[in-house]
């Protein structure tokens, strides 16, 4: 039985097919679904989990070479909302891009994370090492 670390059954089967320069997406609550893309539903009320504890769960056990975030997620949320949410990536190479730009990244991920997260446009993409 694991008694640390992500207990989910489900995520730590999709982290295990993660390889090295695969993606991985972690939402927020209101990310579309996408179809036939493997989606492990975390979410249970506003903000729980965030896409930040989500992430910090993650990075223990997950090297991440890059991130792909959308660059409205700076202009969108106040801006304590932001600095907490950026927190979680910090020494992690971040590439900021267009919304739609981003978008276009899910379907090549091996699958996606949703979470309870309200911050806009806090979506992200990790690429695996």
């Amino acid at each position: 039985m694991l008694r640390t670390g992500i207990l989910n059954p489900a995520f730590l089967s999709l982290l295990a097919r993660v390889r090295h320069t695969n993606t991985l997406a972690i939402a927020d609550r209101g990310f579309p679904f996408w179809p036939g893309l493997e989606t492990i539903d975390l979410s249970l009320v506003d903000d729980v989990p965030t896409v930040a504890q989500v992430l910090g769960a993650l990075r223990p056990n997950f090297v991440v070479s890059r991130v792909f975030a959308a660059a409205e997620v700076q202009t969108a949320n106040a801006p304590d909302k932001l600095a907490r949410h950026l927190a979680a990536l910090d020494g992690l190479s971040i590439t900021f891009e267009p919304h739609l730009d981003f978008k276009k990244r899910i379907p090549f991920a091996i699958g996606l994370i949703r979470t309870g997260d309200t911050t806009q446009y806090g979506n992200l993409v990790l690429e695996s090492a």
